[in-house]
């Protein structure tokens, strides 16, 4: 069992749970992620280490509320435990001295981006970050990454925060002012990766990107994380999760990202979890 030690709500669909798990805690690196169990009959859920405390010997994730067993370990408050956490589990992130990074963060992938700007920081990289969301609300940890870089910026749908619009539109503000970036780091939804790809391909940047694609077992032997780089299949959850961007198929990504949302819906209406 893993106790609870904090928790925080930072907005109406995402929280944070901070873990007593010192195995986890010793081992882990930027870019590794976990597999929780909220009980013994729960489904193994994987979730990436968005921070974690040697010292202290606990592990941070990020979760958004949108199913089943996330809505349960919701429910879960300080104190509590969870079953199982497994990790760390996957490759950690390629991560090497450069001069200077621009990391891309959107929605919950601002928690898999921040440990990795902390990481580079800490190498001695100049580090400039743009977070994105639908509005200022919905950007999460904007606190913990302005304080690891040296520039942030923001760009929302709405214009509640930065420019109104895309993380794509800053990330062509920034080259049109002549900035140069040895490193790209984007990590959120997929469209909003591949369209960061598409423009980082043709300024020929190098552009790590990290994948979630359906994950069952977190060892590679049940191939629901497949995913195609660079002509071949890679296993997300033990090749990666963080690939080189501009060899990545993301249609075939995205395609297979959806292949389940009905039976899930079907699920929650069963529950009563959805109308």
């Amino acid at each position: 069992m893993y106790k609870i030690v904090e928790k925080k709500k930072l907005n109406d669909a995402v929280e944070k749970m901070v873990i007593k798990a010192p195995f986890v805690a010793r081992k882990c690196e930027p870019g590794q992620f976990i597999i929780l169990r909220v009980d013994e009959d729960g489904e193994r859920v994987p979730l990436t280490i968005a921070d974690y405390d040697r010292k202290e010997e606990t592990v941070t994730i990020i979760y958004q509320v949108v199913g089943y067993s996330t809505r349960k370990l919701s429910e879960k408050q300080v104190g509590d435990c969870v079953e199982d956490f497994v990790g760390p589990l996957g490759k950690e992130a390629p991560l090497k001295p450069v001069k200077r990074v621009l990391g891309i963060g959107g929605g919950v992938g601002i928690a898999p981006l921040y440990p990795q700007l902390k990481k580079l920081k800490e190498l001695g990289a100049e580090v400039d970050t743009i977070l994105g969301g639908r509005n200022d609300e919905l950007i999460i940890l904007k606190d913990e990454v302005e304080n690891v870089c040296d520039n942030t910026y923001y760009a929302t749908n709405d214009g509640s925060k930065g420019i109104k619009g895309f993380v794509t539109d800053y990330l062509n503000k920034l080259m049109d002012e002549g900035n140069k970036y040895d490193l790209v780091i984007a990590i959120g939804p997929l469209v909003m990766m591949k369209a960061v790809c598409q423009i980082t391909k043709e300024l020929d940047i190098k552009t790590n990107v990290s994948l979630n694609p359906i994950m069952i077992d977190g060892t590679g032997m049940c191939g629901g994380c497949r995913v195609t780089v660079g002509g071949e299949v890679k296993f997300a959850c033990v090749d990666g999760p963080d690939f080189n961007g501009h060899k990545v198929d993301f249609d075939e990504a995205i395609r297979r990202q959806g292949m389940y949302k009905e039976e899930e819906h079907e699920h929650n209406c069963r529950l009563g979890l959805e109308g």
